[in-house]
């Protein structure tokens, strides 16, 4: 209730207003929060930074956690790759592979592991080895489906071709980070 009031400016109907009043709006709802470990998001207790990806094939991104912020950026491909780097309620801040970004509500966002190919004609190999058959060969800025990860490869598959590709071609992973 006092968040809200304060939100818009409103006076709150209490004795001590000028205690309340001298909070800023940022003060109150970090109490409300209990505080988080570290490397971890305050809501949800999931690493940050982390990786998920765009739900829907539309998603405006604000310039502050709630819809009176003005829309900054909209994401426009579905399952695109997004970076979280921090939470806020029911909003992540997030960041694409080219840094643009902003605040966007949780529903929008999956769990779902995608990447993006990030140079040209990426090799996907049947085996996470250079000398293995090559099966596909996928161009900068396709977005594919993340599988499994070893140190320096990742199996990735998009319309029933799968294959695997080295790590540092890929955005939407982390560098030392495996999968199963």
């Amino acid at each position: 209730m006092i968040t809200f009031m304060l939100a818009l400016g409103a006076r709150p109907l209490f004795a001590d207003t000028a205690a309340v009043q001298s909070e800023s709006l940022e003060t109150v709802t970090e109490a409300a929060q209990p505080p988080a470990l570290p490397g971890r998001g305050p809501v949800t207790n999931l690493p940050l930074p982390r990786f998920v990806t765009l739900k829907g094939s539309e998603g405006n991104a604000r310039r502050g956690p709630s819809l009176s912020h003005r829309i900054d950026w909209v994401f426009k491909h579905p399952g695109m790759p997004l970076k979280i780097t921090a939470e806020f309620g029911h909003w992540r801040r997030v960041e694409d592979r080219d840094g643009a970004g902003g605040w966007v509500h949780y529903s929008l966002l999956s769990g779902v592991r995608n990447v993006i190919i990030q140079q040209d004609m990426t090799e996907l190999h049947s085996r996470p080895d250079t000398g293995a058959n090559v099966v596909a060969v996928a161009e900068a800025g396709a977005i594919m489906r993340l599988g499994t990860c070893k140190l320096d490869w990742c199996e990735v598959e998009q319309d029933g071709v799968d294959g695997w590709a080295e790590k540092a071609t890929l955005w939407g992973v982390f560098p030392d980070e495996t999968r199963d």
